[in-house]
């Protein structure tokens, strides 16, 4: 193993860090995610190259930003599945499954057309994987935009929020699938097994841990929490899956009783403590996609009717989350769950960054342009969300 360059493995931390908290803020000025800034910046820094100034593009394959990278994206995943618990997506779990299973196949079907129209010299798993890739929507993105519309408590939110949640778990298992070697069917029933019996072990593990840690001081249940989450990830990595699907798994495991004596006494949840973590970590992860996309493909028309094909597909097929509403609360408004349900993020980025490093045919899953295109459509489908959600809610502000 070739030795760490501290100094520059450091001052690479920490520019990445800037950049992203850099970026984030302009985009919270800008009443946009915070995730659309830090993919920003990370463009920013790695098409200068672009204008003539290259010295910073060994951030595209330094080890020590890639291993941070990993890091990031495993407790991204755990934060995001942290408040989603197995009892609510009980409660939910109809409509819930409805929704997601709708959106799922009408994107899914939606881009998997464009991707054969666009892409005819691909492998067709390449194709699969594009079409998986934009199948599951950003439960980040979704929140974020709901809390900023003051609608997170509403019926429909929370139906938004559990449908994005199966949401996820669907395109997992597919990830399971893609990104493992074996046979399909017994990948599938190895990622199966792994979420139904993770989440006993969660049931077990969790509760036990978490209490004992309860009684001591905010630091040591966050130590347990995260403790959890990266055994969690570590076990999946065993099964041959990806290590984020073993952190989803633990976030989802995790309920509130768990640690309820710290609750009582402070007030706050394990959202609250992994909040001010996340928010310095994860950004890594969203600066490295946009590091290693390259802008230059833009300037190829191919690319640019691809990336608009697939946001189109994207945006399109969600709308068959309002057929899946149907059997949902009258007070939940079937147009804004469409709406909702259309922003592309964490899940997207996962997928094209694992595109990258998987071949078949001799190529690369996703091609440099493909990687592209994909992250123009969690941009664009993350941009026009808000605006479509914020027309809906205004002119059915009754309904919640």
């Amino acid at each position: 193993m070739d030795a760490v360059d501290l100094p520059r493995l450091i001052f690479s931390l920490a520019f990445v860090l800037a950049a992203a908290k850099a970026g984030g803020y302009l985009a919270g000025k800008a009443r946009l995610p915070p995730v659309l800034g830090e993919l920003g910046a990370g463009l920013l820094i790695g098409n200068l190259g672009l204008a003539g100034f290259s010295r910073l593009d060994y951030l595209k394959t330094d080890h020590g930003i890639e291993f941070a990278a990993r890091i990031a994206v495993i407790l991204l995943l755990f934060h995001a599945s942290v408040e989603s618990t197995v009892g609510e997506m009980r409660r939910l779990g109809v409509p819930a499954l409805m929704i997601a299973v709708s959106g799922v196949v009408g994107s899914f079907v939606a881009t998997w057309m464009v991707a054969r129209w666009l892409l005819p010299e691909a492998a067709p798993l390449a194709r699969v994987f594009v079409a998986a890739s934009l199948s599951a929507t950003s439960v980040g993105v979704t929140a974020r935009v709901l809390r900023d519309l003051g609608s997170a408590s509403s019926a429909t939110a929370h139906l938004i929020l559990a449908a994005a949640v199966f949401d996820d778990v669907f395109a997992l298992l597919i990830l399971a699938v893609l990104g493992a070697s074996g046979a399909i069917p017994v990948v599938l029933l190895k990622a199966v097994v792994f979420l139904v019996g993770g989440l006993a072990i969660g049931a077990f593990v969790s509760p036990r841990l978490l209490s004992v840690a309860a009684r001591s001081m905010s630091i040591v249940l966050l130590a347990a929490a995260l403790a959890f989450c990266y055994a969690m990830a570590w076990l999946s990595r065993l099964f041959g899956l990806a290590p984020i699907i073993g952190a989803f798994a633990a976030g989802v495991a995790v309920e509130e009783w768990h640690y309820k004596d710290f609750v009582t006494r402070r007030e706050k949840t394990l959202d609250d403590l992994i909040t001010p973590l996340a928010s310095w970590v994860v950004p890594i992860f969203f600066v490295v996609i946009g590091i290693r996309t390259d802008l230059s493909g833009l300037a190829r028309p191919p690319v640019v009717t691809l990336a608009v094909a697939l946001t189109a597909a994207a945006l399109l097929g969600k709308q068959l989350c309002s057929l899946g509403a149907r059997r949902a609360d009258a007070t939940v408004d079937r147009i804004a769950v469409g709406l909702g349900m259309m922003p592309r993020g964490e899940v997207t980025l996962i997928f094209a960054n694992l595109g990258l490093t998987l071949v078949a045919a001799g190529r690369p899953l996703v091609s440099a342009d493909t990687f592209l295109a994909l992250v123009v459509t969690v941009i664009a489908t993350t941009i026009v969300t808000p605006v479509a959600l914020k027309w809906r809610l205004s002119t059915a502000r009754s309904r919640f």
